[in-house]
């Protein structure tokens, strides 16, 4: 990854000095016009006489918003800081470093891998149309700021009105406490007990009891307290019993899966699950779903996993209106690596993983550390709004 930053950040300082000489021919040439100086300080900023390398690098130390006011200083830095590859270098630096993403903000990563405008051709050579046809192909600016924590609520949609009707109903009229299913391989896989942390984590989300509502064969989970005035209920899933998880975490093997029911595959070669009956019943009294993901670098089968959260989000007819919480998890704090990037899976890659971009749910996907149960909390506020709880 360093590698291939290293070379987009030639690229870019490339496409920037090639744009800067062709439509600002005077700002090369003004260095060696000594007797003009003064002149010359009255047209051009201090920022503006700098060589286009050392802008470049000036602007990878502003954050989104100091950038976008760059732009809109004049013409010649509008179209700077409009160039593609500047945001592509960007979205390839700071993605792995973002701690949550959901359905809304999720960028692109098909962009990634699709060719910009000829190395060759310089920023806006283009006409007026064309260049906004290109904008629309490559728009790695709005991909950014789509999905950067800091900028995310400003690119958000404002709420229909039929869901803030929703939302204040839920609010005069108080159901039951919201239920959620859990399951996933992060709660198996990891060296520290996700679920043990949290059942004994009383500052952070205390234990109210057990639901009286029973499902035969799953019990009735554990309730919890959220800021100490919203109960909601949790529902663990295992795979298997005990022993064989334990065994298999230790022998880094896997486990025959007792949620589900192997069908085959797809005729695109993908496998197909059916909940098992137990589940099936999950699946139709719960209000959501909480998915732990494997974080751990290298871990993770995609398809299988992918596959199984299809199969309980696909069971019940009226799905889409359940949410889907992924809580990304590794069993302690990373530290980081000498190229500066986090030793876990960054979120945008596990949602690309687990195909949540092709799912029609609400969901997110939100950095968690079972041992301290970093994240937790973020992600139990996001599920608990996504189900009409007012927070």
């Amino acid at each position: 990854m360093a590698g291939r930053n290293g070379q987009l950040k030639s690229v870019v300082i490339r496409s920037l000095r090639r744009f800067s000489e062709r439509y600002f021919p005077e700002k090369a040439t003004r260095s060696s016009m000594l007797d003009k100086e003064q002149e010359e300080a009255s047209h051009f900023g201090y920022l503006d006489s700098f060589p286009v390398d050392v802008q470049f690098l000036i602007m990878t130390f502003l954050s989104p918003v100091d950038i976008c006011n760059l732009g809109a200083t004049c013409r010649y830095w509008r179209a700077m800081v409009r160039d593609p590859l500047l945001w592509k270098y960007f979205l390839l630096r700071d993605m792995p470093h973002w701690s949550s993403i959901d359905h809304l903000t999720m960028p692109d990563l098909d962009l990634l891998d699709a060719p910009l405008v000829s190395e060759h051709e310089s920023l806006d050579d283009r006409k007026e149309e064309e260049e906004k046809n290109s904008e629309l192909k490559c728009d790695y600016m709005s991909e950014y700021l789509k999905g950067c924590p800091s900028c995310r609520q400003q690119w958000l949609p404002s709420r229909p009105a039929y869901e803030l009707l929703t939302s204040f109903l839920h609010y005069l009229m108080p159901s039951s406490e919201p239920r959620f299913a859990m399951f996933g391989p992060g709660m198996e896989e990891i060296d520290v007990s996700f679920v043990t942390r949290l059942m004994h984590a009383h500052d952070l989300l205390p234990v109210s009891g057990t639901s009286h509502r029973q499902i035969n064969g799953i019990g009735s989970g554990i309730s919890y307290l959220f800021n100490n005035q919203h109960k909601f209920n949790i529902l663990t899933l295992y795979s298997t019993y005990g022993a064989e998880r334990e065994k298999a975490r230790l022998q880094k093997g896997s486990v025959s899966n007792k949620l589900f029911i192997f069908e085959g595959t797809d005729d695109a070669g993908h496998p197909v699950f059916t909940p098992a009956p137990q589940v099936q019943k999950v699946c139709q009294e719960v209000d959501g779903f909480i998915y732990v993901a494997n974080a751990e670098p290298g871990e993770g089968d995609g398809a299988s996993e992918a596959a199984q959260i299809r199969a309980v989000l696909n069971f019940v007819g009226d799905s889409t209106a359940k949410p889907l919480l992924v809580l990304s998890c590794v069993s302690r704090e990373p530290e980081e690596a000498s190229d500066g990037a986090k030793c876990r899976t960054p979120c945008v890659y596990v949602a690309k993983r687990l195909s949540l971009p092709q799912l029609s749910n609400r969901w997110m996907v939100q950095d968690t550390v079972a041992e301290s149960l970093t994240g937790v909390l973020d992600g139990i506020s996001w599920l608990l709004k996504s189900s009409g709880v007012k927070i």
